[in-house]
């Protein structure tokens, strides 16, 4: 019998690659005379490269941090690899905001500090959920035990909860995998989050839209789940229990079980 649903923030609930995608090109776009869209592939892709020179990249991987988070967290978070990643973090930004800029030709520090100044208050500005988000938990709130499980810094996620307050106000349980040490698809944060929530594996379901974590850990463990494929994009030998497009198709499903 289903007890407890389990849901991802980022991109399930949280339409987190849109809020970065705006923060992008409103800071982008604020630089006169330049194409925006070539800065700002600049900036991602010196991003992606400078994330994974730094010592605590396994730790950010592990955790389940991305590049662009990084552009804007600050990891004041308890825990020798957090206080590291604050301690490198200012440097990591202005450098991806050095690099881009020296890529479209611009050598100016004085602007790659106010570059990601302003990133990361757009990001702060712009949050966005899904048109469904609040009338999904609302329709399963009274009838299930709702978990929030996700990956990322404690920091940052409870940041994005902060400024999003109707998201957190809706579940019974938050989990953070900053907070716990390990994240998905670990099967231990899972188990970690059932024992929260005080249910079997075979009494709850989790949904999200990442099959490398949300989906093949929740299989790890045995438990049933939902993918929401966003792009259309194809399962490879991660195969979930259920597969929907959109975040209203989860509510037939759940009825169902």
């Amino acid at each position: 019998m289903l007890k407890t649903i389990c849901f991802d923030l980022d991109d399930t609930l949280l339409w987190d690659k849109k809020s970065i995608q705006t923060a992008f090109d409103k800071t982008c776009e604020s630089v006169e005379g330049i194409d925006s869209k070539a800065l700002e592939e600049a900036v991602r892709t010196a991003a992606h490269r400078l994330y994974q020179t730094y010592p605590t990249y396994e730790h950010t991987q592990m955790i389940g941090i991305n590049p662009f988070e990084g552009l804007w967290g600050t990891f004041d978070d308890p825990g020798e690899a957090f206080q590291s990643m604050k301690e490198t973090i200012p440097g990591y930004q202005l450098n991806a905001w050095k690099e881009g800029l020296l890529a479209i030709g611009i050598d100016n520090e004085t602007l790659a500090i106010e570059l990601r100044e302003k990133f990361i208050f757009e990001r702060k500005q712009h949050p966005f959920t899904y048109e469904e988000t609040y009338a999904v938990l609302d329709a399963l709130k009274d009838d299930y035990t709702l978990l929030l499980l996700t990956n990322g810094a404690s920091s940052l996620q409870r940041t994005k909860l902060k400024i999003t307050p109707e998201i957190a106000e809706r579940f019974d349980h938050i989990v953070i995998s900053g907070e716990f040490g390990r994240g998905k698809p670990d099967p231990a944060i899972f188990e970690h989050a059932l024992t929260q929530a005080n249910t079997d594996k075979e009494d709850a379901i989790m949904i999200g839209d990442n099959l490398n974590t949300d989906i093949l850990g929740s299989n790890r463990l045995g438990m049933k789940n939902i993918w929401i494929n966003h792009h259309n994009q194809t399962a490879t030998e991660i195969q979930p229990t259920y597969e929907v497009k959109r975040l209203k198709d989860v509510l037939p499903i759940i009825k169902r079980l």
